[in-house]
């Protein structure tokens, strides 16, 4: 698989007719992997390495429309001072288009123990959540045209 370091702007993944960029703000983590979803619900990581002002990015040339796709943040994880960074977790792009799938009520989505709450629960959340995906930003509008309307001017 090819791999560009892409642009930080626009934030999100952004479908340029060939491949796709990939842009995720994070002031405060330490590593940031990308995770495209197959079909099966297997998942293939990328790490993204460019960093320009906190957005961390990344330019894909074989990621096309429909390709599901999620985050894993390391850094702090320190909730007191609102820093939840926990790579066991698949997260959802902030700025996707397109959102697949349901997520359930399991035990992995929720970073801390029901049995222990002052526990830290880092069983994998990927199967149990939703996917962002990448659309396409172009139509074809094929044979359609503009209805017929008569303009009147004054």
């Amino acid at each position: 698989m090819q791999i560009w370091p892409g642009q930080s702007y626009p934030l999100g993944a952004t479908f340029d007719g060939s491949g796709t960029n990939f842009a995720l703000f994070s002031e405060v983590a330490e590593r940031v992997e990308l995770c495209l979803i197959d079909e099966d619900g297997s998942e293939r990581q990328v790490e993204i390495t460019e960093v320009d002002a906190y957005v961390w990015h990344i330019y894909l040339p074989s990621v096309q429309p429909g390709q599901r796709y999620g985050f894993r943040v390391h850094g702090p994880y320190d909730p007191s001072a609102g820093h939840r960074c926990d790579p066991s977790k698949l997260l959802l792009d902030p700025y996707a288009k397109a959102i697949a799938g349901m997520a359930s009520n399991h035990p992995s989505l929720y970073s801390y123990d029901f049995e222990a709450p002052e526990e830290r629960n880092t069983e994998d959340s990927a199967e149990h959540t939703m996917h962002s995906v990448v659309v396409s930003p172009y139509f074809d509008w094929g044979n359609d045209h503009p209805p017929p309307t008569s303009i009147t001017t004054p």
